[in-house]
């Protein structure tokens, strides 16, 4: 049990040397659109599914509450928090504009929307994205494996070199913590 634990957790240290070496440029970028958007009177809109959508709203919880310092709430809104609007949704329309249909009635011309996918091919979140860029909503995407679709369509990708969804979400909460750092830095 110890030499396997011991390999989870080089596997995730890996990766994040691989993230430390070949994507600090894409994260400036998130962190630069963000903290542009937020610095106009924009919110940050975050969405992903399972894992991810924890994470969506562990970060906009960081944002809102705070992460390191006090100061002043962030607006940000994870659109997997309300269950209601989650089911009414995904029954009187479908699952896959989940997140589309809330970036319609919410999102505002300096927001950025952030999807987080793990294996980059979560439709709702493809549309999600499709629908923030219909509004002139800034995009990123946090994604892994080859990206998949979403990284393709955001306006900047993170994609995270693992096809492990485990290495990957660890990755994903990892760039959220620094991203909510900098934001805490350069905002507040």
């Amino acid at each position: 049990m110890r030499e396997k634990i011991k390999d989870i957790l080089l596997q995730s240290i890996q990766i994040k040397e691989q993230l430390l070496q070949g994507n600090v440029g894409d994260i400036v970028k998130i962190a630069g659109l963000t903290i542009e958007c937020l610095k106009k009177g924009g919110k940050l809109i975050i969405f992903g599914n399972g894992g991810s959508a924890s994470d969506s709203q562990h970060i906009a919880a960081e944002l809102v509450g705070r992460f390191k310092k006090e100061r002043a709430g962030l607006p940000a809104i994870a659109l997997t928090s309300n269950t209601s609007i989650l089911t009414a949704i995904a029954n009187d329309y479908g699952y896959d504009i989940v997140f589309a249909r809330q970036i319609e009635a919410l999102g505002g011309k300096n927001d950025i929307a952030i999807g987080i996918s793990t294996s980059g091919k979560a439709k709702n979140v493809a549309l999600g994205i499709k629908q923030a860029h219909k509004m002139g909503i800034k995009t990123a995407a946090l994604t892994g494996g080859d990206g998949g679709d979403i990284a393709k369509i955001a306006d900047v990708s993170l994609i995270v070199p693992s096809n492990v969804t485990a290495r990957i979400q660890e990755a994903h909460i990892s760039v959220g913590h620094v991203l909510c750092e900098l934001i805490e830095e350069y905002v507040s």
